[in-house]
């Protein structure tokens, strides 16, 4: 929490002083009864005392000045509200690495699945776009709110040959740009891959581009590192390459993930798809500070007559 103005939180020190008071006029009660009586004495002839009730109205009522004065103060607070408008490009690695089975049934097959389901949990007004990338990259489905055309776009991807990462991202980029030059939305690139980049312009290069046009690309690195398709007759051995992967997010101020199986696949886009739709924006929260302190001093006040019928 941060303050506006926090000068006025000086006069928690008027608080304070207060308190010290109660406390110093409440001993010096306690003081004289003993002195002037025994303490069996007191017992028969005082009335019942109401105990922490008679202390109640007055730490409610002195909590309720703490309060008011910070809401003097103007505090800030950082809430997550749900983003109104934002394009995501989905770009999706089809090249034939993605044919092997170490994730069930393969992880061309589960890729899509997933990516479908993330397309459908973002929010309506979102735009939302396809990018299929091997040897070199292509807008498979432009950027709308028509998120059902995107999905029939995933569906009906085919494996090709290499792997384009970095045009992967360049492509990209240029779709995000199409999108209201005048006012963008807030974009983000989601990049899925189980290789390495063996084809097109290098990721540094990519990785400058859009961070210079503050688009942040997340990425997620596919396959177990036992990953392997049969390729002319022969087993190749196909990892996805995670630092350059990783290397690629951190410089655009994206999110990296690794996804070895079906379910982490999903609960990674489950993640992406949480921290896309929202937003931590800084807001005062003046009123509902002052509408705390208005209950505890009505709490005082209400206390202060239902125990000993007058006010503190």
């Amino acid at each position: 929490m941060r303050f506006e103005q926090p000068l006025w939180l000086w006069l928690l020190v008027l608080v304070a002083a207060l308190v010290a008071a109660y406390l110093v006029v409440q001993r010096r009660r306690t003081k004289y009864a003993v002195r002037f009586a025994t303490l069996p004495m007191l017992e028969k002839v005082a009335p019942k005392r109401p105990g922490w009730r008679r202390h109640a109205p007055a730490v409610a009522f002195l909590a309720a000045l703490t309060v008011l004065t910070t809401a003097i103060a103007r505090p800030v607070a950082d809430v997550r509200v749900p983003r109104e408008r934002a394009t995501v490009l989905v770009a999706m690695d089809v090249s034939q690495s993605m044919a092997a089975t170490d994730v069930a049934p393969n992880r061309f097959e589960v890729a899509k699945q997933a990516a479908v389901q993330f397309v459908q949990d973002l929010p309506a007004k979102f735009n939302v776009g396809l990018v299929s990338f091997a040897g070199t990259a292509t807008v498979v489905a432009t950027p709308s709110t028509n998120h059902q055309a995107t999905v029939d776009a995933i569906n009906g991807l085919q494996l090709s040959d290499s792997t384009a990462i970095g045009e992967a991202v360049l492509t990209s980029l240029q779709a995000v740009r199409s999108i209201d030059p005048d006012d963008p939305p807030p974009s983000r690139i989601v990049l899925l891959s189980d290789g390495g980049n063996t084809a097109g312009r290098p990721i540094d290069e990519a990785a400058q581009e859009a961070k210079q046009a503050g688009v942040p690309v997340s990425t997620i690195a596919y396959g177990t590192p036992q990953g392997a398709v049969n390729l002319g007759g022969r087993a190749i051995q196909v990892p996805a390459d995670t630092e350059a992967l990783q290397g690629l997010a951190d410089a655009t101020d994206g999110s990296s993930y690794s996804a070895a199986s079906d379910q982490q696949l999903r609960d990674v886009y489950s993640d992406l798809q949480s921290s896309i739709g929202w937003t931590t924006e800084a807001r005062e929260i003046t009123n509902l500070v002052a509408g705390a302190a208005l209950a505890a001093a009505l709490l005082a006040a209400l206390a202060s007559l239902l125990w000993f019928s007058r006010l503190p």
